[in-house]
């Protein structure tokens, strides 16, 4: 790990404390509190896969995930909203200079998304004019920018950056897990987007980018879709992480209820289901990293749909082990780990809520990594 790295790394782990303190209030206001947001830009979490030339970091996969694990450790939602504000700060420069400059200008990229393209984009002079509801716009409320996509007359899927001010937002958030992501559904009506902070979708998922100053750099010219994805591993295995935190620190002194255990730590159930849990989060980290390190090594070409599939399958499986891991714990913390003050049971219904995503899923990704292997074509886009 390079000393850039390992500095943003350290900087997110100091902040998993304050993230702790903070989790119970964001969750009742169902966003993170902008002064939280404020400690991790100030970290340098949104904008460390922005560009160098724009004051980023251009940091590896595996130390994004390594970053996001640390903050969610404290907070599974705000993990969640730095996940999606870092990806979006990626995306944003691979879009042309004029783009590029506008959503950078402030060195402090805060920018939601939505890729389900559910609005329309209809060509006006040198743009177009935006329509449509998306939901689930993770970290809305504090966007400066936000990624829509759109479909044009002809059918063509469309990404186009907006600025957050032109859209509404419904406070219409009300979840069981990551409830504190503020992943309202936002409007445009007739919001005009400039051609140069629009590009077609599949063009993106292909890594065929427009002319740019960063062109050249390998970085800014992977597929899409498995940025997306592998930027995303990092939040389960710090959720993963943080149920073990909270189960670890609950250990000390406790009985098991209608048992002769007056110390939980002494008695074999538990013994089984502390390692257990450990090394199934072990091994979702070791599917992370493999996910990681098929970004972060040199291509000597176009990423083959093989590996992109592979990159969605390992993260979406750790997300399923995390899953897992954190059950195991779960279960074993006894009834008092139900009421809403022990963070154990908040980690629980975030990494169910997570695992439920669409890209996050372990049997969809599993399922389109098994087409692959059976010589079929993929049955989605997004890989």
């Amino acid at each position: 790990m390079s000393q850039t790295a390992a500095t943003i790394v350290e900087r997110a782990a100091a902040l998993v404390p304050m993230l702790r303190e903070r989790a119970a209030a964001a969750e009742k206001n169902r966003r993170v509190a902008p002064e939280t947001c404020d400690a991790l830009a100030e970290a340098g979490i949104f904008k460390m896969t922005a560009p160098k030339a724009f004051g980023g970091n251009e940091a590896d996969f595996q130390t994004q995930c390594d970053v996001l694990a640390e903050v969610a450790r404290g907070c599974p939602s705000t993990s969640w909203v730095a996940t999606i504000y870092s990806a979006m700060s990626w995306l944003a420069a691979t879009f042309p200079d004029e783009a590029q400059d506008e959503i950078f200008a402030t060195r402090d990229p805060r920018i939601s998304g939505v890729f389900s393209p559910t609005g329309t984009a209809v060509p006006k002079d040198d743009g177009f004019i935006v329509n449509g509801r998306w939901p689930f716009n993770t970290g809305c409320d504090g966007a400066q920018w936000t990624v829509l996509n759109a479909l044009q007359p002809s059918g063509l899927p469309t990404c186009a950056i907006a600025r957050s001010s032109d859209l509404k937002r419904l406070d219409d958030w009300y979840a069981t897990g990551m409830a504190a992501t503020g992943s309202n559904t936002i409007v445009a009506e007739n919001v005009f987007v400039p051609r140069s902070r629009t590009m077609p979708l599949p063009e993106m998922l292909e890594a065929r980018y427009p002319a740019r100053h960063n062109a050249a750099n390998p970085y800014f010219n992977l597929p899409l879709s498995p940025v997306l994805t592998v930027n995303a591993g990092g939040t389960p295995l710090g959720i993963a992480r943080g149920a073990m935190d909270a189960f670890v620190d609950r250990l000390p002194g406790r009985a098991i209820t209608y048992t002769n255990y007056t110390n939980k730590s002494e008695a074999p159930v538990t013994h089984l289901q502390i390692a257990e849990a450990s090394l199934t989060i072990e091994s979702a980290d070791a599917h992370v990293r493999r996910a990681t390190s098929l970004l972060d090594q040199p291509l000597d070409g176009p990423m083959s749909m093989q590996t992109r599939v592979k990159t969605r399958a390992h993260i979406a499986y750790a997300t399923g082990l995390a899953r897992d891991a954190v059950d195991v714990l779960f279960y074993a913390s006894g009834a008092s780990s139900i009421q809403d003050h022990m963070p154990i049971q908040r980690f629980q219904r975030d990494i169910q809520a997570l695992a439920n995503h669409a890209i996050m899923h372990p049997q969809t990704a599993l399922e389109l990594y098994g087409r692959i292997l059976c010589g079929l074509q993929p049955n989605t886009l997004l890989y």
